[in-house]
């Protein structure tokens, strides 16, 4: 049958159906091929290389060529040995290595989840987990480290304050000694109370006592101040190393372990240098949201800071505690030898004062026996005392001088020899009453000299067995404030 041809359509087009119904096939025809190259090639790239697939591929570059061009890192590198020999290597990197077809393709990965994919985001967590739980059992590892050199430094600070502060309770005592010798010395006679070297001596040490006791007490509130920093610094690291223990509950390798990992035995202590092995575990990079905090650095830090500052305010209060013990036993002992030199030259003077004590005693008796001797040889006692002095002598109105007084010219002598004699003989009474007088003034004066050298001698004695017995360690302070001496001296003055 022949169909025929409208002459219409003979000179314009041959299509029959309409040009939207031809565009609407081809768009779709379009669309599904578009649709198949699409899901093709989602398809080939659902195992791809971990770089994303080596980039946009070029339109005008033909695909073996691409191909090629993408595949060369694969290949197998041709290198010199020593010898001057080429010999093939794969190219360095994680991937299966293809000896026979001398290449190396990188690792591929899976763009959708596999068969295993819930297992192997359990492993993963279970890595993550005991990740930080290593992390966290490091920096516990360190937090307790370093929690132990803290104690043991506040150890160290309170046995030194121990030290320093019975050091300044001693200075405090001598001070009291120096006022107790100075108060015992008030109670010498006036006569003993010349200011001497003694004196100066006691001056000296007690300006020298106030100067240690002023340094022994800034050495104190400057170990108070550290022991307070240090003290702090070890609540807050006790909080912190409490705060990540928790996480180790699992874990049950001991922390010193922990440290032997991380090739560190301390973490504190800069006087040893660190191991330089890179296979060790290194402490975690300081992170807000990790085990290691920048709290927790920062407290680090702070502990580093604080032992090497303790260590050195330590040495100064050891050398300090040493020196003011020395300068303290070094002035006691002079305060004494001056003191025992004092006794020595008083003991010297109370030899002489005793010598002519005895003397003087001596030279009055003689006197007083003499003075009385001439008393009753010229009759001038009153009144007989014995009948030895009822002795019968001639008067001047006997009868031989009346008869010879009859005669002009004719007086005797005797009675002014009598009166001059008697008048010389009271004279010579009178003096050596007066020499008796001054020699018994100058007795009682000598006693009392010799008393109160016996006094100072003394009194320079029991100072020196206060500061003696003060050097011991089972003196109290009450022992101190009130000697026993005190009455004593006081009653005999």
């Amino acid at each position: 049958m022949t169909v025929l041809v409208p002459p219409a359509a003979r000179d314009q087009d041959m299509s029959v159906g309409a040009r939207e119904w031809r565009a609407a096939a081809q768009a779709a025809v379009r669309k599904a091929e578009q649709l198949t190259e699409r899901c093709g090639q989602e398809a080939v790239t659902m195992w791809q290389p971990a770089d994303g697939g080596g980039g946009a591929r070029d339109a005008d570059v033909a695909p073996h060529l691409w191909r090629a061009a993408y595949m060369q890192p694969w290949r197998f590198r041709v290198e010199r040995a020593p010898g001057g020999a080429p010999v093939e290597r794969p190219p360095p990197g994680e991937g299966v290595t293809l000896w026979r077809s001398r290449m190396k393709p990188p690792m591929w990965h899976a763009r959708l989840p596999l068969p295993l994919h819930r297992d192997a985001r359990a492993l993963q967590t279970a890595q993550l987990v005991h990740a930080h739980a290593r992390g966290t059992r490091l920096v516990v590892a360190r937090l307790g480290r370093a929690l132990q050199q803290v104690n043991r430094q506040l150890q160290r600070l309170l046995r030194q304050r121990e030290a320093t502060g019975r050091r300044l309770r001693e200075v405090r005592q001598g001070l009291l000694v120096n006022q107790q010798s100075s108060k015992l010395r008030s109670h010498r006679p006036e006569s003993e109370k010349i200011p001497d070297k003694a004196d100066s001596a006691l001056t000296w040490e007690r300006q020298e006592l106030r100067i240690l006791k002023s340094k022994m007490e800034k050495d104190m509130d400057k170990s108070e101040t550290l022991l307070k920093a240090l003290a702090s610094c070890r609540d807050a690291l006790m909080f912190n190393y409490k705060e990540r223990l928790q996480v180790l509950d699992l874990i049950n390798q001991p922390l010193d372990k922990a440290l032997e990992q991380a090739c560190r035995h301390s973490w504190l202590d800069l006087t040893r240098n660190p191991t330089p092995d890179t296979k060790g575990t290194r402490t975690p990079p300081p992170d807000p949201l990790a085990a290691y905090t920048p709290e927790c650095a920062t407290l680090m830090q702070e502990a580093k800071r604080l032992l090497v500052e303790s260590t050195d305010i330590l040495q100064e209060l050891a050398a300090s505690e040493a020196a003011v013990h020395a300068q303290q036993q070094q002035m006691c002992d002079h305060v004494c030898a001056t003191l025992a030199q004092k006794m020595r030259e008083t003991m010297e003077l109370k030899e002489r004062l005793t010598m002519a004590y005895g003397l003087m005693r001596g030279t009055i008796h003689r006197c007083t026996k003499f003075n009385h001797e001439m008393s009753i040889t010229h009759g001038l006692i009153k009144g007989p005392m014995t009948k030895n002095y009822l002795e019968v002598r001639e008067k001047l109105d006997r009868p031989l001088v009346r008869v010879y007084q009859r005669h002009v010219g004719t007086q005797l002598p005797e009675a002014l020899r009598l009166a001059q004699g008697t008048d010389k003989l009271q004279r010579h009474i009178a003096h050596m009453e007066k020499n008796l007088e001054e020699l018994q003034q100058m007795r009682q004066s000598l006693a009392q000299s010799l008393n109160s050298k016996k006094i100072g001698q003394d009194v320079d004695h029991k100072v020196v067995r206060l500061r003696q017995r003060q050097r011991y360690p089972g003196v109290c302070t009450a022992q101190v404030r009130r000697p026993a001496s005190e009455p004593d001296l006081e009653a005999r003055l």
